[in-house]
């Protein structure tokens, strides 16, 4: 109690510090008085007799700091005294401290808004219940596997979802049907994941099978913007795609899964008498929970143990290496797998700039030191010891990064909501992104970091001072020689820093140049696609779906402006397509080995003009084709009949279906199209691409032959602004109103949106390299004008020596020159090695891009001269007799 009460004791010291100095003073005043009279009486005059008794209490101020110490908490009560001081001293001199604050604030922020962004993506723990059991599989499978393995796995549960399926929504609460984005999930899907409802229920098990599935759970936003937030639609039912289904449940607001634009959910439909939907098409990713006491490594291990059951219940023979490759990961490692490199890359940039943002400031910090080294030098005679300098020096430059980073978090929420606006919406987690605490405690350690970092060296510098010097000269030339070189590595650093993320940034731009260049195979211009969506239910009525389509296109082929018009069940880059596993004729497949998969593109016979698509053997499509006593008819592209048939005549080849019976018959050869992505025609795992005319035979993918249901309506226009989608919703609705049209986009919107991804990532790291080469320019500026200040006495020498102007400011551009040569060399080296981790974000561009690092290196020379310019214009004016007189 008594060492608390002592504690407090000194604490409460602190805030009373003005009532203790003053009675400390009189304290002092009257020992010193007593000293004095003993010396008086000992025979002294009166200044010998103060002068000896100041040597005997051995300095006042050092025996009041001994006292001070003594009665307080000596850490606190100077802490507060340094604080104190450096807010007057910065108060003095706001511009240093503006720029200092700003500079810093630029570095923290952009790192603030970065970490969030990495933490909410990559370090956050899923939203689940124990999300440390949840795995997934990184092969997808089709509905047949899923149910073998679901049933006899013993180390964990398993379900199963579709990536995303729209549904028309009609029924209560929706005047006009709707296309709603949303997810076919298994029964268990809900419970595996550990999710609850806000409201009712989820799946029960079972529920996946035909007869059982007509329910539906709905997600927050979905209920509030659609129903109102009416607590009465569980248990009532609505119309999707023309099928009545039961609400039973709601999901909480936070919850959008598998997509973020997921708006429902609905049971898988498990029909193993739909051989080709069961068994051959409709692939979806695996999540599973381990069970207790069950590792990952043992799942692994029971995993490739399925393979043989599954391929012993397949309806064909499968290939030995299928799913060979198959394994689990952490479902959170496979969410965001593709992402991580990207956001580890740009952390990296912008933890670069905020290093050039600290060596500014410590280059502002080196010039300030040389100006206060009188400050410094009467503070040590005074009795101040080098650590106590060196303390307060750094405490100026914490409150300064503190500064910094109380307006760096500020501009961290506007850059954070940048960083999503950016990025593709359908970046895993984006919607998890958040300021939180585990981002302010990051911010707080930075500024802490930040602060030392670029305090520490000025501060040691400034405190090594010779008293006599300094106090003789006025502490301005005292400390320049020291200082100079030590800002001249400084500026070196940052120009070799932002010579790697201009390279870096430009590799990037160039990447994305060619990405953006290249020839995907189709005319973009003029063509405006809309989504036309009839239910399923509607042309499940042979020729039903036929008819509407043909008079669709005789409608909207009478609107003005418009060329030429057809239909596809998918665009190009849309990520819409049917995986068919085949027989080739004359295609020869190993015993054991991978069978054939085509990608299947459902056309009417105008597709290949409106996209302008070659055909480079045989014929096109014809409305004949489409007729239901046609032969089965089909198109190939060129690589796919050197694929399958090299160095053969694909025309009149075969192929089918391995489910069905009846065979296709090549007619015409095609150009290839990139229908994955702008780097490639079809995904890896996919062995050639196919076009069927739009008719009774077209749907080989889905199983039983029937035409499909919704359709991509693509039409030539002599201008892209004359059609909307209310122009067309208008059209469709006249043949049928319960037929939506949505995603009314320009085709090269399409092609646009396909490079999304390389375009954000692209722009925020050319974002990050202008700043660097912005403050890598002020810290040039900065070093050049300290120097031309530091030698002005040596300028006016030359000039008075017979020195030309123009060669004053050719020595002074030199100086920028021979740093930035060296920065620029070092950045090279760096960049040459550091870029290799860009690799797999380049296309068309090598890492070590000759042209991009020469490119490079004129700009960073460029803007050293540029910004060294003004100081050396300052040097070139130097009057000698003015500069002289000065000194």
């Amino acid at each position: 109690m008594r060492t608390l009460r002592g504690w407090l004791k000194r604490l409460s010291g602190i805030f009373r510090k003005d009532h203790r100095d003053h009675d400390l003073s009189a304290e002092m005043e009257t020992h010193l008085a007593m000293h004095v009279e003993d010396n008086l009486r000992a025979g002294m005059n009166q200044q010998s007799a103060r002068r000896e008794a100041l040597m005997k209490l051995g300095g006042v101020e050092q025996t009041k700091e001994l006292y001070r110490e003594r009665r307080s908490l000596p850490v606190l009560e100077v802490l507060f005294q340094d604080l104190g001081f450096a807010l007057r001293t910065l108060r003095k001199n706001p511009g240093f401290a503006a720029v200092a604050v700003l500079t810093l604030a630029l570095g923290i922020g952009a790192n603030t808004a970065m970490f969030s962004l990495v933490n909410g993506v990559l370090l956050r723990p899923l939203p689940y219940a124990d999300p440390d059991c949840l795995v997934g599989a990184t092969n997808y499978y089709p509905k047949g596997p899923f149910v073998v393995m679901r049933e006899r796995s013993r180390t964990m549960d398993m379900a199963a979802n579709t990536d995303g399926t729209d549904f028309n929504l009609s029924g209560v609460g929706v005047d006009t049907p709707v296309r709603i984005t949303g997810a076919s999930v298994s029964a268990n899907w809900f419970s595996i994941l550990g999710v609850t409802p806000e409201s009712g229920r989820v799946f029960r098990t079972g529920e996946d099978q035909p007869g059982n599935n007509a329910l539906v759970i709905l997600s927050h936003s979905l209920w509030q913007r659609r129903f109102g937030g009416d607590p009465g639609i569980i248990g009532r039912s609505i119309m999707l795609d023309g099928e009545s289904r039961e609400v039973v449940g709601i999901m909480p607001p936070n919850f959008r899964v598998p997509s973020p634009k997921t708006e429902l959910w609905v049971p898988l439909q498990l029909d193993i008498r739909d051989i080709g939907d069961y068994w051959g098409s409709s692939y979806m990713p695996i999540v599973a929970r381990l069970r207790p006491g069950v590792s990952l490594e043992q799942a692994r291990h029971e995993l490739a143990g399925l393979r043989p059951q599954i391929f012993a219940a397949y309806a064909w023979p499968m290939p030995n290496d299928a799913w060979a490759k198959s394994t689990l990961l952490p479902l959170h490692e496979l969410m965001v797998g593709d992402v991580r490199p990207k956001l580890v890359i740009l952390l990296g940039a912008v933890g670069l700039l905020l290093l050039i943002g600290c060596a500014n400031v410590a280059n502002l910090l080196l010039a300030r030191a040389t100006t206060r080294q009188k400050e410094i030098a009467l503070r040590t005679a005074l009795g101040a010891g080098r650590w106590r300098i060196v303390r307060q020096l750094i405490t100026e430059s914490l409150l300064l990064s503190i500064l910094g980073a109380a307006l760096g978090l500020s501009m961290a929420f506007y850059g954070l909501a940048a960083l999503k606006s950016t990025l593709p919406a359908d970046t895993p987690r984006i919607s998890d992104v958040a300021v939180d605490a585990r981002v302010l405690a990051f911010t707080a350690t930075l500024a802490l970091l930040t602060g030392l970092l670029f305090g520490a060296m000025p501060a040691a510098g400034a405190s090594r001072v010779d008293l006599t010097k300094a106090l003789k000269t006025g502490g301005e030339k005292s400390g320049a020689a020291k200082g100079h070189g030590f800002s001249r590595s400084l500026i070196i650093g940052e120009v070799a820093i932002a010579a790697i993320l201009v390279i870096g940034a430009g590799l990037l731009v160039k990447s994305l140049w060619k990405l953006s260049t290249a020839n995907p195979g189709f005319q973009q211009d003029y063509i405006l696609t809309a989504r036309i969506t009839p239910n399923q239910s509607f042309c499940e009525v042979p020729g039903r779906c036929q008819s509407f389509y043909r008079d669709l296109l005789m409608r909207v082929r009478a609107l003005p402006g418009v060329k030429g018009v057809s239909t596809a069940d998918g665009l190009p880059l849309s990520g819409i397509w049917e995986t068919i596993p085949s027989d080739i004729e004359g295609f020869t497949v190993s015993p054991g080995a991978h069978g054939p998969m085509l990608m299947e593109r459902v056309v009417t016979p105008d597709y290949l003009h409106i996209m302008q698509i070659p055909l480079l053997q045989g014929r096109g499509f014809t409305e004949a084709d489409t007729a239901d006593s046609s032969q089965r008819v089909a198109l190939i592209t060129k690589s796919t009949a050197e694929h399958f048939w090299p160095g053969q005549n694909a025309m009149g080849k075969h192929f089918k279906p391995r489910w069905l019976k009846d065979w296709w018959t090549i007619v015409g050869i095609v150009g290839d199209v990139r229908e994955a992505s702008l780097t490639q025609n079809v995904p890896d795992w996919i062995d050639g691409e196919m076009y069927i005319p739009f008719g009774p035979h077209a749907v080989a993918g889905r199983g039983p032959e029937r035409a499909p249901a919704e359709m991509t309506l693509l039409l030539r226009t002599s201008d892209e602004a004359l059609l909307t989608g209310g122009t067309l919703q208008s059209v469709v609705a006249e043949l049928n109103r319960d037929v939506p049209v949505s995603q009314v986009q320009t085709l090269s919107g399409w092609v646009s949106d396909a490079v999304a991804g390389p375009r954000s990532i692209a722009s925020i790291f050319s974002i990050f390299a202008a700043l660097a080469l912005t403050l890598g320019a002020v810290g040039i500026y900065g070093v050049i004008s300290y120097s031309v200040a530091q030698r002005t006495r040596e300028i006016g020498i030359r000039i008075a020596l017979g020195a030309r102007r123009p060669e004053v400011l050719l020595l002074i551009l030199r100086q920028s020159a021979l740093l930035a040569l060296a920065g620029i060399g070092i950045g090279l080296v760096g960049a040459f090695f550091l870029t290799r981790l860009m690799a797999s974000l380049l296309y068309g561009v090598s890492a070590a891009d000759p042209a991009t690092y020469f490119a490079v290196s004129v700009l960073l020379i460029a803007v050293a001269l540029a910004a060294s310019y003004l100081p050396a214009r300052r040097a070139m004016r130097v009057d000698p007799v003015v500069a002289l007189r000065y000194e």
